[in-house]
């Protein structure tokens, strides 16, 4: 009897302590939806240097870049094809967020079921045109067409010029078919197209910090819930929309400036083991260390949780069907 209850009493020892040390897993990657140098790319990096400090057993997080579709491909994959045991997560730009509401046909997930780790930020959506370029306004790209440079289908880039088209009565003309952002940069800087519509600035700062600083560029619109302060002149969406109907239209389309730099784990995940992630990403956003080469990297850090994020995007995708078909509508016909 004596000897059994010593057994019990070392198996529990090794059932408790010993299990809560084992490693979460060996490696956790992290797959972004675009192209290295790109502000998704860039934020996806930096968090991966901090946070496996904050999961049990250390795990190394490596970063690996999945382009394509605008972010599609990479949603497609976490959806269907990733591991469903915590040891996989994405991060995509804001297309992908709302493309199974708005797309030309279903793309084979629903965002709504994936399980939301967090968001990095919270941003505004910009219109960008290169300097020397004829349209130093949003008023000038009401008066003449304006070529923009888009990464693809249900992408940012391809979609809110054709919603701005609609709301303000600009004239953007959209090239597609860049692979990602450092394409679509180079585009810009080469005359190839005149702007970008559907840029963080964010992802500005990080991958293009002198055009800010350097007045390379002119900032013609900012997109968000709310005007950003650090860009006081530049018009706000919401101070130009008229209409209700448009306002509803953009508040949908902007999911991805509410949820910037949005990190999940595919459908299906054990929920001990997104609580885990969760609580290392609330854990990394206040890391010193974190938040010391944050400021080194000029990165804007206002975090979502998990939870929250889990719950913002059950509500879009609870938008109305006549909203949703609207902006459908929108994308289809620039698709043709």
């Amino acid at each position: 009897m004596k000897r059994k209850l010593v057994a019990l009493a070392l198996a529990s020892l090794l059932s408790g302590p010993a299990l809560a040390q084992e490693p979460f897993a060996k490696n956790i990657t992290v797959y972004v939806a675009g192209t290295a140098g790109g502000g998704i790319d860039l934020y996806a990096r930096f968090l991966g240097r901090h946070l496996g400090r904050n999961i049990p057993g250390n795990p190394a997080v490596n970063v690996q870049d999945m382009p394509g579709a605008g972010g599609i491909r990479a949603a497609n994959f976490l959806a269907e094809s990733a591991p469903k045991d915590g040891s996989v997560l994405a991060t995509f730009p804001g297309g992908p967020l709302i493309e199974p509401l708005v797309g030309a046909r279903n793309p084979g997930y629903d965002m709504s079921q994936f399980q939301w780790i967090g968001a990095m930020s919270r941003d505004v959506s910009l219109c960008i045109s290169w300097k020397a370029s004829p349209f130093q306004t949003i008023d000038d790209a009401r008066k003449q067409e304006m070529i923009v440079a888009g990464t693809g289908a249900g992408s940012e880039t391809d979609t809110w010029p054709l919603a701005l088209n609609a709301a303000l009565g600009t004239k953007m003309r959209i090239i597609t078919g860049y692979l990602g952002t450092k394409e679509t940069f180079m585009a810009i800087e080469s005359g190839e197209v005149h702007a970008r519509c559907g840029m963080s600035l964010s992802s500005l700062r990080a991958s293009k910090p002198d055009w800010l600083r350097d007045d390379r560029i002119n900032v013609l619109l900012q997109i968000g819930a709310e005007k950003n302060p650090t860009i006081p002149g530049v018009p706000f969406i919401f101070d130009l929309v008229q209409k209700p109907e448009d306002r509803q239209m953009i508040e949908l389309m902007m999911i991805g400036t509410v949820l910037g730099r949005p990190f999940a784990a595919p459908p299906g995940t054990p929920p001990a083991r997104v609580e885990i992630l969760r609580k290392a990403f609330d854990a990394t956003m206040k890391d010193p260390a974190f938040l010391a080469e944050a400021k080194q990297m000029d990165a804007d850090i206002a975090p979502t949780s998990g939870a929250e994020a889990q719950a913002i995007m059950a509500r879009t995708y609870a938008t109305p069907k006549a909203v949703s078909e609207r902006v459908k509508a929108l994308v289809n016909a620039g698709a043709k």
